[in-house]
């Protein structure tokens, strides 16, 4: 009973070993990939923030841009029928929007034959999906770059766990060997995670930036319905 009573505190004192030694925290288990993993590591994060600031940056901007008085329009065909383009323009710029700033680029080329008023408008808008894209083709390329560049810490990972496998003389040090399986997942899981935040952050800024574009087309052809008006 005695030599049983041993075997069962020694069995509880392995288990209570193995259990401290499974746990890892999230730091230990960067830093124990190596200077490599650490380095790709640091990158991922660097991106991470870049698309973080990218997407509130944008969407703060796209938000500030679809802000348009649903009244805004029918100001305008007032002063337009009326004959006060110069009340109009002064209205475009107090809103100051991209639709107001399509509006008044065609309302100073009103008197023009109504093809050039469209071509300008049309130019103008181009524009202004230009500035509403800013900065939102870094995320697409982050979220393709991500990934690879945690593939290729798995990659150096393995290279390095196979160059410690044919140094070992025969014998497998696993805390070697861990190193490298370290550096390989850890950067996968960290390049997959940040590649994820950015597509889904990149589609969501096109969505947005969608639907301003369609509001600035809507007001852009109702603008130019008014002036093919009949008088």
């Amino acid at each position: 009973m005695a030599l049983l009573s041993i075997f069962q505190d020694t069995a509880e004192v392995v288990t209570d070993e193995e259990s401290v030694e499974k746990t890892l925290s999230i730091i230990e288990l960067i830093t124990s990939g190596g200077s490599a993993g650490v380095i790709i590591i640091i990158i991922l994060f660097a991106l991470l923030i870049v698309s973080t600031y990218i997407y509130f940056e944008r969407i703060f901007a796209i938000k500030d841009a679809s802000k348009v008085d649903s009244n805004f329009m029918n100001q305008i065909k007032d002063h337009v029928s009326n004959g006060k383009t110069e009340s109009a323009q002064m209205l475009c710029a107090q809103v100051n929007s991209p639709v107001s700033r399509l509006i008044a680029k065609g309302i100073t080329r009103i008197g023009k034959p109504l093809e050039d008023i469209n071509t300008a408008i049309e130019t103008a808008g181009r524009l202004e999906v230009y500035g509403l894209e800013k900065n939102v083709s870094v995320l697409a390329t982050i979220s393709g770059v991500a990934p690879m560049i945690g593939f290729l810490g798995t990659v150096i990972g393995m290279i390095l766990s196979i160059f410690e496998l044919a140094n070992a003389g025969g014998t497998i040090q696993m805390d070697v060997l861990a190193s490298g399986l370290y550096t390989a997942m850890t950067t996968t899981v960290g390049g997959l995670v940040v590649g994820i935040v950015a597509y889904v952050a990149y589609n969501h800024l096109v969505v947005r930036t969608n639907k301003v574009v369609h509001k600035m087309e809507a007001n852009s052809v109702e603008f130019l319905d008014l002036l093919n008006e009949p008088i």
